[in-house]
Formats: C-alpha cells, structure tokens, sequence
C-alpha cells in the first residue's frame, strides 16, 4: 500500500505537517469507526485512506486545541471545516464533508456525544438563497417599540398594528381586515379569515397583544357602526386600508432609525417561532404559507439558528 500526505494541524499553521497514512495511530474510537466501515461496507482501499485522512486531521485539530471529544461543539467542527477544506476543490470538500459527516453520527450512536452533530454539517449552498427573508435584531425590536408615543389615537392605533404584526406575524392586508368579531378576549384568539391560501386560521394571541387590541378598542378607536377593528382617525372613521397600515408601521420604523419594511417584522415573527423550537409545518401554519418551500426560507437566513433548532445548542 503507498502512503499519502495528510494535512495535519501543528503549532504553526501556516506551515502544516505533512506525514504518511500509515504511521499514524489514532485513538481507539477512531480506528473502531475505521474498522466499522472497512467491515460493514464493501468500500475501496482508497475510499478508507480518504476516510483516515480526514480522521487524523480531525483529531491532531481536537488535540491542538484540547478538545475532547465528549465536549464537542458545532463550532469547533465549523473552524476545522474551514481550515482544513480550504486547500481542496469543491468536490474534494462535499466529500470530506460527507465523511466527517459520518463520523459524527458514529460517535453519537457509540453514545460518545450527547448530540448527534452531524446535522451541524451542511453544504454552505444551501444556505446561499437568493434574497433570503429580512428581519429585525432584538435590539431592533426593542428600539423601534420604546421609540413609540401612545399619546394620541392615531399613535395607539400604529403601536398596536405594529406588535400584530410582530407577535402573530401578520401581513399589512391581515391587518387591516381584522375585525371585532375576530378577536376573542377571553379565550385569547384571533381568526385570520383572508390569508393567502383561503382557509381561516385561529391563532393564538400574547398577552400584551390582547392588553394593546383592548387599549385602542375603549381608548382610540372612534365610535363606528363599521365592524373592522382598525378605523381611520378624521371625520370619516372609516375601515383603513392596507396602504394606511404600510405608511404608519413604515413611518414608525422609520422615526426609529430602522430602514426596514412593514414585512421584517413578520420575518421577525418566523425567526422568532424558529428560536422557540417550533417545526418548519408549524411555521408553515401560522405563517400562512400555502407550500412548505416558502417557510423553508426561513432556515437560511442564519446557520446558527437552524442548528440551535436541531440540536437545542446555545453557540
């Protein structure tokens, strides 16, 4: 059998090591998954000195840098990636990716790791999707609500259209067509009868949403045999229209020095259903979305939030 080089990480890592397949031992794990797939599958000679390759850069990063193994993290697997793959091709790095890949979910099921990290690898392209959704920080968040005066009508009105949109995710057309018989108080829920897809949704609603639809209903909203929640504040007391609410929420993140539109805060809303936990169907439901691609966008927009969704891990 011939020997390869392998790229191995030393003290300096401008300068790393070059030494040969076979004179390296590595831990016992190691050569127990090696011996696994040399047994268990028909793969060639080749393909286990690609595989071994892989290892013995993985354990000399881990000894570097004195990981054990039991600690693993998905960062720690994100700066080796980096490291290590740069040097190769497109190609050489999926398949190296596929192998440390592998080796992850190995030691998840030797019960090495409490956390099966392989769902931490994935091809950055997936994640590269054209103008993925926008949305607000927490400190946005909280900029733009503490920024807003609740002095006047038309100021309670804004304020409760903004956290609509915020706390349940609603569109600026939702939002305009609620209506009082929408909303119940006591069981805290509100239907959403016009979403794109045609059928209602009951969704359930936060406290503080409940307390700012109360507020505007008995302190802002002008006396009106109209039924729709949100009036105009002149004379006319007359429905508001989509338009109405995209200038006031866009006119409000505005005086808050957000350049954003009405929509982030319903980007905000998902991001915010993802760092809960919440499943890619649920999100689809509550979002509104009539196919599941369109939640799915959703999960590119930040790597580490997806990865906290799968494996419930703080980076």
């Amino acid at each position: 059998m011939g020997t390869e080089d392998i790229r191995l990480y030393g003290e300096d890592r401008m300068a790393p090591h070059l030494v040969q397949n076979h004179q390296i031992q590595l831990p016992h794990i190691y050569e127990k998954y090696l011996f696994c797939i040399r047994e268990g599958k028909a793969i060639s000679i080749r393909n286990v000195k690609a595989t071994r390759r892989v290892l013995v850069s993985f354990n000399a990063y881990l000894e570097q840098h004195q990981i054990p193994l039991s600690g693993l993290k998905v960062e720690h697997i994100d700066t080796f990636q980096a490291e290590f793959v740069k040097p190769y091709s497109t190609m050489t790095r999926r398949i190296y990716r596929s192998k440390l890949r592998s080796f992850l979910s190995f030691l998840f099921d030797e019960e090495v790791t409490r956390k099966n990290l392989s769902f931490g690898i994935v091809n950055p392209r997936v994640f590269n999707q054209p103008k993925p959704p926008k949305f607000l920080r927490p400190e946005e968040i909280k900029r733009l609500f503490e920024s807003l005066s609740l002095e006047r009508p038309v100021q309670i009105r804004t304020y409760t259209m903004l956290i609509l949109a915020y706390s349940l995710g609603l569109r600026p057309c939702e939002i305009s067509r609620i209506t009082l018989d929408d909303i119940f108080f006591q069981k805290r829920e509100l239907i959403i009868s016009s979403r794109k897809m045609g059928n209602p949704a009951v969704l359930p609603i936060p406290y503080k949403t409940v307390k700012a639809i109360a507020v505007y209903v008995y302190k802002a909203r002008p006396e009106s045999t109209y039924r729709e929640l949100f009036l105009t504040c002149n004379k006319s007391c007359k429905p508001i229209s989509t338009n109405v609410v995209n200038y006031h929420v866009s006119k409000a993140m505005k005086e808050a020095g957000l350049s954003s539109s009405p929509y982030w805060l319903r980007h905000s809303y998902a991001q915010g259903l993802l760092g809960l936990g919440r499943s890619i169907y649920e999100i689809k439901e509550m979002m509104g979305h009539q196919n599941i691609r369109s939640s799915q966008r959703y999960l590119y927009i930040h790597i580490e939030l997806m990865r906290k969704v799968l494996l419930n891990e703080t980076l």
